[in-house]
């Protein structure tokens, strides 16, 4: 058995994926602590057929924790995080709040997982979108040089949060006999409706969610001068991101021998029949661990282009799955060390 594992947001949306990941892949955890932010009297997870009680976040409770993923907002992890390592655990952090720091890894453990093998003591997540279409990059890469990357996202409700998605589900309803309510702050309603605003703007017009998939997949790929453009948009979808993806090489990339290496890699599931209407879509990808790459076609415009697109669990593998991946891989590292 592995020492005490704490979960930062345990009651939230990738605070309980988490935990259920954890339990379905039989992850060893000799204790078990919960964390939410907020007094909780009372309040308990259940866990392997065990209420597990849900505690606020004290440096107390940092004590004798080995290792902390924490699925909680910036101003938590900024604070508490290094609290927790300094009181002696490793932490993977699903926040954007170290993700930019040259120090920190930022790891996708099917891509840049040798990262782990020094065992640092903080390491990032990173963002739900980024991870599907790097998982697509990282075998093509491999076998040409990447020049240039569009991507479009089409991003579901779930990954703004528990209550962004009961204002989808309750303007869904209220949608079906007039206009749906605006959301909060007289923002644009999810419900019947694409939105191409994800986070604040940015000096240079693009959204923040827009420049964390340009920083991430530059540093995940170790590609830092990658010229990246994106567009990120939230879909009226409860769960499951997407994304369309024009990726530009040194050389044509063929269709067949792009699936040829998405099949070769792990973590991937290639969904690409047209014909019989076989491709990636959010609602095929919910629930599941794999990212599912599809409709791959020539750039008509540049045979050096290729375009496909992508799905997956913006819950599970875009963030609670590869944050318990990252975790896994540190608790086996540190056993190794140990011998």
């Amino acid at each position: 058995m592995s020492g005490c594992v704490g979960v930062v947001g345990a009651t939230g949306l990738v605070g309980r994926t988490m935990l259920a990941i954890l339990a379905e892949r039989q992850v060893p955890i000799a204790e078990l602590r919960l964390f939410a932010s907020g007094r909780l009297p009372g309040r308990t997870v259940e866990f392997r057929g065990h209420s597990i009680p849900v505690r606020e976040l004290s440096e107390a409770g940092l004590q004798g924790v080995d290792l902390m993923l924490f699925a909680a907002g910036n101003p938590v992890s900024e604070r508490w995080a290094p609290l927790a390592v300094a009181a002696g655990a490793r932490v993977v952090d699903n926040s954007s709040a170290f993700r930019y720091r040259d120090e920190i890894p930022l790891v996708v453990p099917e891509i840049n997982g040798d990262l782990l093998e020094s065992l640092p003591a903080l390491v990032a997540n990173p963002n739900c979108s980024t991870i599907a279409v790097v998982m697509a990059l990282a075998p093509l890469r491999r076998a040409a040089t990447l020049t240039r990357l569009w991507v479009a996202t089409y991003q579901s409700v779930s990954g703004a949060g528990g209550r962004a998605l009961q204002e989808l589900e309750q303007g869904v309803r209220a949608g079906l006999d007039g206009p749906p309510p605006l959301g909060a702050g007289g923002a644009a309603p999810y419900a019947f409706n694409v939105v191409p605003q994800i986070a604040a703007f940015e000096d240079n017009g693009y959204t923040r969610e827009e420049m964390k998939i340009v920083w991430e997949t530059r540093k995940i790929l170790d590609l830092p001068s990658l010229a990246v453009s994106a567009t990120a948009v939230r879909v009226p979808v409860r769960v499951g991101h997407a994304a369309a993806v024009r990726a530009e090489f040194d050389r044509p990339f063929d269709p067949d021998e792009a699936r040829a290496h998405w099949r070769a890699f792990p973590g991937i599931e290639v969904v690409d029949d047209p014909a019989t209407g076989r491709y990636p879509t959010p609602l095929q990808a919910a629930g599941r661990d794999a990212v599912l790459v599809g409709r791959a076609r020539r750039d008509l415009a540049d045979p050096r282009g290729l375009e496909f697109f992508v799905a997956s669990d913006n819950l599970r593998k875009g963030a609670a799955l590869n944050a318990v991946q990252i975790a896994e891989a540190l608790m086996a590292r540190e056993a190794a060390t140990r011998r």
